[in-house]
């Protein structure tokens, strides 16, 4: 009989090995924002997975499972979305859901959006931006609904979308209305109403966090500053190549460079750029006296605009700048141990429908055809995206891969006044 007993233990021994593996994949697989956020192993994204020109048509399950698949071929494991009054945020969650009930390995967190408006926002009516939105409770209710509901992937909720930058001026709230609803989730955490390792933070404008003027310098930032678990800030220096351009541009040394480094060397200064307004950020922390961590909550480049930044304009978009940016955030953040929230995964017509070629419709790295900008070619290369497909079709190079044919839509940068040289 020894060697059926022996059969019978190696047999539970066996069996125990496997779920020891299943229960420490779970546990590898779930990790916490403190864990994920700063951590190069976690690349993280902005993502809105519209197809058409209006958000009224939500994306289906199986085409959030599309484009989860790509993401997740790309090594990003963190998600940011918007809102939660719209179906997409929740039934993303579900498709990340049946993802990992499918393959326990998959590992794809969420930065959940609850979107904050003021009095008015949207209307018709005059907005008021001394009073806050009836709507802002539904949206953070629902925000705890889906938290509590997905821990597993619900690892940051994110009260407001640069809902206190002055510039927002069709729906920005004083900062006590982000304060508010912030002070509120901490509080559901500490009466275990919301999972307590969940962490609160709101997204907005790096001038919003304190970067810039002294008119966001208010007591009620400050307090806001005391209260998250740590800072989601913006930085866009691509809108300010038109706004504010003062590192915009070729010096009167660098006319002789080729056409490449002319290119390169701009764009080395406009990272400069944005990493003195994540710095600004921090200083402007410091010096109320706290110190927690600092993330980039969205940053990106168009490739394409009929506005400001294209032709007409600063002739900033084009794939080949868009790619370098990309490159020199990812490089920057990844050696500083900041998470950057790169905007944005795929191209998405809604936002300005009625200007097909105008710049908000452009900021992906994926095009609407299903074709890799410049920036993610090589992953084509590597075959990253082999068996992959959206809306039914694989993922291919922009130009068809025609890096000459690409550099044909590349402007040269203006020269720079000397006096007014960024750095």
């Amino acid at each position: 009989m020894k060697p059926f007993y022996y059969l019978i233990l190696i047999s539970f021994l066996s069996t125990m090995s496997c779920k020891i593996k299943e229960y420490n994949t779970k546990i590898s697989s779930n990790k916490t924002a403190a864990q994920i956020l700063g951590n190069p192993a976690y690349q993280a994204i902005s993502y809105g997975g519209y197809r058409h020109k209006t958000r009224d048509i939500q994306p289906s399950l199986p085409e959030l499972k599309e484009d989860l698949k790509i993401m997740y071929a790309m090594g990003i494991r963190i998600l940011r979305t918007y809102n939660v009054h719209l179906a997409e945020a929740s039934n993303l969650l579900q498709a990340i859901k049946e993802l990992k009930t499918t393959d326990p390995t998959f590992e794809m967190y969420v930065m959940l959006g609850a979107w904050i408006d003021c009095k008015n926002a949207w209307t018709h009516l005059p907005v008021n931006h001394n009073e806050e939105s009836e709507n802002n409770e539904i949206e953070i209710q629902k925000a705890v609904q889906l938290a509590n509901q997905y821990p597993d992937i619900v690892k940051i909720i994110a009260v407001g979308n640069e809902a206190m930058v002055k510039w927002a001026t069709s729906y920005y709230v004083q900062p006590w209305v982000i304060l508010k609803w912030v002070n509120f989730l901490q509080e559901l955490k500490k009466e275990g109403q919301l999972h307590k390792e969940i962490w609160i933070t709101s997204s907005d404008n790096f001038a919003s966090w304190g970067g810039g003027g002294h008119e966001y310098h208010v007591e009620d930032l400050n307090k806001l500053i005391r209260a998250v678990d740590y800072i989601s800030m913006h930085t866009y220096p691509m809108h300010d190549t038109h706004y504010n351009p003062e590192f915009w541009g070729i010096k009167k040394s660098e006319e002789n460079f080729s056409d490449k480094k002319k290119v390169e060397v701009t764009m080395g200064r406009v990272l400069d750029y944005a990493t003195h307004q994540y710095t600004s950020v921090i200083n402007y922390m410091k010096s109320i006296g706290v110190h927690k961590p600092v993330h980039i909550g969205e940053t990106g480049w168009a490739t394409t605009s009929n506005e400001h930044y294209g032709h007409q304009g600063s002739k900033a978009t084009d794939e080949y700048k868009s790619a370098l940016y990309y490159t020199l955030i990812k490089e920057w953040s990844n050696k500083n141990k900041v998470s950057c929230f790169y905007f944005e995964a795929f191209d998405e017509q809604w936002k300005d429908s009625a200007n097909p070629m105008g710049s908000e419709n452009h900021f992906g790295l994926i095009t609407l055809q299903s074709k890799a900008k410049y920036a993610l070619w090589d992953l084509v290369d590597q075959g990253v995206f082999k068996g992959l497909t959206r809306d039914g079709k694989p993922i291919t190079k922009t130009f068809n891969g025609d890096i000459n044919a690409l550099w044909k839509s590349v402007e040269m940068p203006p020269v720079l006044d000397s006096r007014k040289v960024y750095k």
